[in-house]
């Protein structure tokens, strides 16, 4: 018993070493990559638990290239696994280019993919290429009938233009660009009725896909539909607000004479009692003229005199007037 608990102790310390050994050097990884014919030595893949670097994200992606053909080392995979990229998909993207003998060197590719692209999908759309199918979109021919149409643009990527060449959503803004213009310069909407591939001709002869990242094939019209008649409505937006000026000009001579007739009674009403007033200073202004002596009584009874005759005068002939236009039977 009492040699046991030391031999246990050293047993359990050689287990735990060998766990640990195991986990931090990846033996097991080393041995696989040597009977794949991939030389890497034990101290790299310490190196890389050091430099934080998984091993099996770079070994693997390795073993993988060498036996598809492409010659890389651990140097580039690490660096670029350091560098924020996805090294699984850049060898596949590799191995995909060399299949289809596409010319894409292993710093090209490295690129790409930090530049935020797939490069495999780059290097497949490039073997096969890819539909992008646009929104509807509406123009309105000089006749004014409005064209809805939507296109499938077939692209190939071009490897060369991936860094810092614009990507799906510029072709489809130049695309419905040029079905516009397009149809905006055509007489009538007939016109492209009848001969949809008008479109395609002429966005295809644009160079639409200058400075992107892909390589325009084709245009096709997939769908074209009449819309609105856009001329009649604007026609009709036209005369109704003409209408609408003519009802507000009309308004304002009126609401002008309306005003015009008020001040013309204000101004009577005014000259009314300016007379009233007048009249109202007559009768002392002649008892003022007694008191001075300068009316007499026989020149007062005269003036009556004379405005009763001027009043039966008056009553004369509104009698006279009122007898011919009411002549008897």
């Amino acid at each position: 018993m009492p040699g046991f608990m030391p031999t246990a102790i050293i047993t359990v310390a050689i287990i735990i070493f060998l766990i640990l050994f195991f986990t931090f050097i990846p033996v097991g990884l080393w041995v696989t990559a040597f009977f794949s014919g991939v030389h890497v030595k034990i101290s790299s893949l310490i190196g890389m638990r050091l430099r934080r670097v998984v091993p099996s994200r770079i070994i693997n992606p390795l073993i993988k290239a060498t036996k598809a053909g492409v010659q890389l080392n651990t140097d580039q995979l690490e660096a670029h696994y350091l560098a924020g990229g996805n090294v699984n998909t850049l060898v596949d993207a590799l191995i995909a280019a060399q299949r289809a003998e596409i010319p894409l060197e292993f710093e090209r590719a490295a690129a790409i993919d930090l530049a935020g692209r797939n490069v495999l999908e780059a290097v497949q759309v490039s073997v096969n290429p890819k539909v992008i199918e646009t929104p509807k979109i509406a123009a309105v021919a000089k006749d004014g009938i409005e064209i809805i149409a939507k296109a499938k643009v077939t692209v190939r990527a071009n490897i060369d233009r991936l860094v810092g060449g614009a990507g799906e959503e510029t072709i489809i803004a130049r695309v419905g660009e040029g079905i516009v213009t397009t149809v905006g310069s055509s007489e009538s909407h007939k016109m492209v009725l009848e001969n949809p591939d008008l479109i395609s001709r002429t966005v295809l002869g644009k160079g639409l896909d200058s400075g992107t990242a892909f390589e325009i094939l084709s245009i096709d019209i997939a769908d074209v539909d009449v819309g609105r008649n856009v001329g009649a409505n604007l026609q009709t937006d036209q005369a109704e607000a003409d209408k609408r000026v003519s009802q507000a000009k009309a308004e304002e001579r009126r609401a002008m004479a309306v005003a015009r007739e008020q001040e013309m009674v204000a101004e009577v009403q005014e000259m009314r009692a300016k007379v009233v007033e007048a009249e109202s200073q007559v009768p002392l202004a002649l008892a003022e003229a007694l008191r001075e002596g300068k009316l007499g009584v026989m020149d007062y009874y005269n003036m009556q005199n004379v405005i009763a005759d001027t009043d039966m005068r008056d009553s004369i002939s509104k009698s006279g007037k009122n007898n011919n236009n009411n002549p008897k039977k």
